[in-house]
């Protein structure tokens, strides 16, 4: 009996041992393929990257506005736990937040696609309590936040002497970039932003997020006025920048204005920009908008000043909804096809020139940048200022991964391609298809007078930070383009 046992323990074993290695050895190729695919597309991506070098004795110049705050990031399912807040059955869109319910319904109606989202709270006291509660979790962090000083820091470290338009604490300034310089007016407490974040699969109650992402909320009392405007216009004359850029204009999104107030703020706005040198790119930076006055607004007073634009998935149907004249699209597909985004992408170039030349003022828009989580997509117009097309879509792609895992070295092994193994180059029938080729992974070809480069991401899989993902990535795509 002993001597069975024994023996039975011995072929077990032995099958056991047979059935690893049979495994590995008919998953191993798929592993390793795998792995040399990834090392491959990394590899010509940033041969792609460092074509275009960086001239370290002249300085790109770079104006950045508006506005700034300081991030607490964290987890936002611990978050809202430790205030209490019991998973909704009623996931809802609410253009701002008056109380728990109302968070606990929107975070949730943005959660389970995982699709980025920006609220205003309109109750103080709700406000305090979050920023009280968000101070006390374990693992919460504080970082530089609002659109204009997170692309300022990127310019900066990639290169580019910057002046940044913003109200902000002494504190504040004292950590940014020394090639950062300040025109705004110093506050003592700078406005806050809460960074609810959350992994791909994150559960709460019974919703699961599709990808990571983030819900912010925020309660500004500096930033929807763009406060900083007059000293920012003083000292860009003497500045001379290359690229004028545009952001953090959603803090005026649902933001109880005196009537008239938010309206001679962008016609001070639109004075500035359109004042400004022809030899200067002008770029404005969407974000996630829901009051369709502000939007209609800034169709009026800053989109027929800019050359360039660049916003997200979500983003681009917003903006493309208000111009086919229909309700804003508030949440879409977090994770769209490259066809899809290509054509929308083209409609939105088309309609946003059509009204230029009806209009006969302004500027005509040269340049459209959509990133996503699986690849990014630029449109330049030939014969434009803008340059090096194929390379900034390449670094632009590269940051993504670099923000997001908070790492300036990209670890394959957190690392994962999403993108087709080839994409149509539009949802119409017949349209060629481009293969995703390892050697040359960023695919540039010519259409109606304008050239289109996209590029795949590789996604970071261990996620640190989705914040200020756009804002990097917009950053970067520019610097190597003025």
């Amino acid at each position: 009996m002993a001597i069975e046992l024994r023996s039975g323990v011995k072929y077990g074993s032995f099958l056991s041992l047979a059935v690893v290695l049979v495994a590995y050895w008919f998953r191993s190729p798929d592993s390793s393929v795998l792995n040399e695919r990834l090392d491959a597309v990394l590899s010509s991506l940033l041969r792609a990257e460092r074509k275009v070098g960086m001239d370290s004795v002249s300085r790109p110049r770079v104006a950045i506005g508006f506005g700034g705050c300081v991030d607490i990031i964290v987890d936002g399912v611990t978050l809202l736990n430790k205030m209490g807040l019991k998973p909704t059955d009623q996931p809802l869109h609410h253009d701002y937040i008056e109380n728990t319910e109302q968070l606990a319904q929107s975070f949730a109606y943005f959660f389970s696609p995982g699709a980025a989202s920006e609220r205003f709270v309109i109750n103080d006291t709700l406000f305090s309590e979050l920023v009280e509660a968000s101070r006390e979790l374990p693992g919460n962090r504080w970082s530089i936040g609002g659109n204009a000083p997170v692309m300022a820091s990127r310019m900066a470290l990639e290169g580019c002497d910057v002046l940044l338009g913003g109200s902000f604490s002494t504190d504040f300034t004292d950590i940014l970039s020394q090639h950062i310089t300040v025109a705004g007016n110093t506050v003592d407490e700078p406005d806050i932003h809460l960074i609810l974040e959350y992994p791909t699969g994150a559960k709460w109650g019974t919703y699961t997020s599709r990808r990571a992402n983030r819900y912010i909320v925020h309660s500004d009392d500096h930033n929807p006025y763009l406060d900083s405007m007059e000293q920012f216009q003083e000292k860009l004359n003497n500045f001379k920048p290359d690229l004028l850029v545009v952001g953090g204009l959603q803090m005026m999104d649902n933001f109880p204005f005196k009537r008239g107030e938010r309206e001679a703020l962008l016609g001070k706005l639109a004075k500035m920009l359109s004042s400004a040198s022809p030899q200067t790119a002008i770029h404005f930076e969407m974000a996630s908008f829901v009051d369709e006055s502000l939007m209609s607004d800034l169709l009026d007073f800053v989109l027929p000043h800019t050359d360039s634009l660049g916003m997200n998935e979500q983003e681009l149907p917003n903006l493309l909804s208000l111009f086919r004249g229909s309700n804003l699209t508030v949440l879409s597909d977090p994770n769209p096809r490259v066809a899809t985004v290509l054509d929308q992408m083209r409609e939105l170039y088309r309609l946003v020139n059509q009204r230029h030349q009806q209009a006969g003022t302004g500027r005509p828009l040269t340049r459209l940048h959509v990133h996503t989580l699986a690849f990014q997509a630029i449109i330049v117009k030939r014969g434009s200022k803008w340059k090096n097309t194929m390379s900034a879509t390449a670094k632009a792609s590269l940051t993504a991964n670099r923000h997001v895992c908070g790492s300036p070295d990209i670890d394959l092994s957190k690392a994962r391609l999403i993108m087709d193994e080839s994409f149509s180059v539009s949802r119409q029938e017949g349209s060629p298809r481009i293969p995703l080729q390892e050697s040359r992974p960023v695919s540039c070809w010519d259409e109606d007078g304008y050239e289109v480069c996209v590029a795949p991401v590789l996604v970071c899989t261990e996620v640190y930070q989705t914040a200020g993902g756009g804002d990097n990535i917009s950053a970067a795509g520019l610097v190597l383009q003025i």
